[in-house]
């Protein structure tokens, strides 16, 4: 992978030591948690996922098909089973699962970017690509993420209920978003942008991952300057498809977020409820699986209100 853009690989190493694999992760701490449970005052959840299933969107070739089937079914089991002597026809059934962990609602490892042959903290990807996964840096490490979360509603800039692949939102526009929702970033907050993309995922997935509007990276910027946790998104990238300078500059959020910062990046958000309801500060609850080695996991990430 090549940019246009000179990189000093020693502006990857984290502030929080070389050893560190946690990111942003800790920015969050007890205290910060203990606050973020203060913003629950009547015990309503908002679902902030996608149910995931066989056709889910995917950016081909990247990102191979969902795929579930019934391998040993219950009907099958039990004919098997009373074969075997078996009388009470106990019936048991389970699946079989190909996927890429970044489908539906999902969290980006550290892991999952570099620029050039580097990843977070100066790691070098010929250290980190594993045949099983990488060998550091994978979604095991997430830590739980209980923390403020706040939504931006950017849907609207244009006039409409959504905005349009390839529009960029940019740090006035998600400055001028707190204003209008009274709302100020503190450290450790998750931030997750609505651009009303939502409306196409599982309805014209060809349309959802054609192009999609985001932020670009000055905004990326803007946001872990405050001290963010994590930035999330209706959409499947965050950031803007095609980059106003495509092709020669792809992906620079994913770049500075989990290359640079150790931010999250969590994608494919279920926020049109959130915006619906004016719910802007909200109590972030979201736990991902310990794949060990995989550059991401999918999610149900839930505001808690």
């Amino acid at each position: 992978m090549t940019t246009s853009c000179v990189h000093d690989h020693a502006s990857f190493t984290s502030r929080w030591g070389s050893e560190d694999r946690l990111g942003a992760g800790n920015l969050m701490t007890p205290a910060s948690r203990l606050a973020a449970l203060k913003w629950v005052e009547e015990g309503h959840i908002f679902d902030l996922s996608h149910v995931i299933e066989n056709g889910a969107p995917r950016m081909a070739p990247n990102q191979t098909p969902f795929v579930m089937t019934l391998g040993p079914r219950a009907d099958n089991v039990i004919r098997r089973r009373r074969a075997s002597g078996a009388t009470n026809d106990a019936g048991t059934s389970l699946e079989r699962i190909e996927m890429t962990t970044h489908v539906g609602t999902h969290i980006d490892a550290l892991g999952h970017a570099t620029i050039g042959e580097y990843m977070y903290n100066g790691l070098r990807v010929e250290d980190m690509l594993g045949d099983f996964g990488l060998n550091d840096l994978g979604i095991e490490h997430a830590p739980p993420i209980l923390t403020r979360g706040v939504c931006l509603d950017v849907s609207g800039l244009d006039g409409g209920d959504f905005l349009d692949a390839g529009r960029v939102v940019r740090q006035e526009d998600l400055e001028r978003a707190c204003e209008a929702q009274n709302v100020s970033l503190t450290a450790g907050d998750v931030v997750c942008i609505y651009t009303g993309w939502q409306r196409f995922f599982m309805r014209d997935n060809d349309r959802y991952v054609s192009g999609e509007p985001g932020i670009d990276e000055v905004a990326a910027q803007w946001l872990t300057q405050h001290g963010v946790v994590a930035i999330g998104a209706d959409n499947m990238a965050v950031e803007v498809i095609p980059h106003p300078k495509h092709p020669e500059i792809v992906l620079p959020v994913h770049q500075h977020t989990l290359v640079e910062s150790g931010v999250y990046l969590i994608e494919n958000l279920a926020l049109a409820e959130l915006a619906e309801n004016q719910r802007y500060v909200f109590c972030f609850i979201l736990l991902a699986t310990k794949f060990k080695g995989a550059t991401g996991c999918p999610v149900r990430p839930v505001a808690l209100v």
